[in-house]
């Protein structure tokens, strides 16, 4: 039977807080995380170096101040897949998506304004470019679209604007999109130019309070925000900021995306489902 270390306290958790702001690091960027996602992470660690309990765990951190900085690493959410709920993206291709193109060719602001909130490795802006192109169908006059692709981690933005990854990240992809929008070179899959040329990537703090939204777009009014799988890493004073920086930005009638298990957190916020189980909301 696998065996498992220790669970960390509360008592623990604020003994690591503590601990990682002796060290320079800025206990608040662990103090804003759900405490089942801390815990989690603590014991998927402590596994990893076969500590048998969360005090030993903190000694290890006193002597080694460089597992500080590793742990922080951890934290920072990098997980995501392309086309990843295939529910959504498919209410985003047939219905919501088609409806917007028509309404914008009757409007005086022609682009649709798209951010991927945490576009981590850059799955997620890619698959949009993906839809977006593919329903102009080489028609550059249908309509024009810009994404805004931000994280707040440096490292995931650079690769997800290198657009490089290996033939397993590509799973959720039908071979006509891989052989469409990617050049192969040895092992390596390459995002095409032409996918690229209308997502901008940056380094953008959802928390930040100097900025509403990414200084590249200028101005929100942003007619989707992705910020799919994200809030439920979060403690619920957090989600709400989130939830309140990005519906600001919200362009009027705009759609926010989230993920499939973070739903109940928008309907339970100023949200209605735009298609039952989408995770696709409007404010009410």
């Amino acid at each position: 039977m696998r065996s498992y270390p220790d669970i960390p306290s509360a008592h623990h958790q604020i003994s690591l807080l503590e601990l990682l702001n002796g060290t320079g690091l800025n206990s608040d960027d662990i103090s804003k995380y759900d405490e089942r996602f801390l815990t989690n992470t603590l014991q998927k660690r402590m596994q990893e170096i076969q500590c048998t309990n969360a005090d030993e765990y903190l000694d290890i951190m006193k002597q080694n101040t460089g597992e500080a900085g590793f742990f922080l690493n951890l934290l920072q959410i990098g997980y995501t897949e392309f086309f990843r709920n295939s529910l959504t993206f498919s209410v985003m291709e047939q219905i919501i998506l088609p409806s917007m193109i028509q309404k914008k060719k009757d409007s005086k602001r022609k682009e649709i304004r798209i951010w991927s909130a945490a576009c981590s490795g850059g799955q997620e802006p890619y698959s949009l470019a993906m839809l977006m192109e593919e329903l102009k169908n080489g028609e550059a006059e249908k309509f024009s679209y810009r994404i805004f692709a931000t994280d707040q981690n440096e490292e995931l933005v650079n690769k997800a604007s290198k657009g490089h990854y290996n033939e397993n990240a590509l799973n959720n992809l039908s071979l006509k999109r891989v052989n469409h929008w990617f050049t192969k070179k040895g092992d390596t899959y390459t995002v095409k130019q032409e996918l690229k040329n209308s997502i901008d990537f940056s380094v953008f703090d959802l928390f930040s309070g100097q900025f509403s939204s990414p200084p590249a777009s200028i101005f929100g009014e942003f007619d989707i925000i992705m910020c799919a799988n994200l809030l439920f890493y979060y403690k619920n004073e957090y989600r709400l900021a989130i939830l309140e920086k990005t519906g600001n930005c919200l362009a009027n009638g705009g759609y926010l995306v989230t993920g499939e298990t973070e739903r109940q957190i928008l309907l339970d916020q100023n949200y209605t489902e735009s298609i039952p189980k989408s995770a696709i909301f409007r404010k009410r």
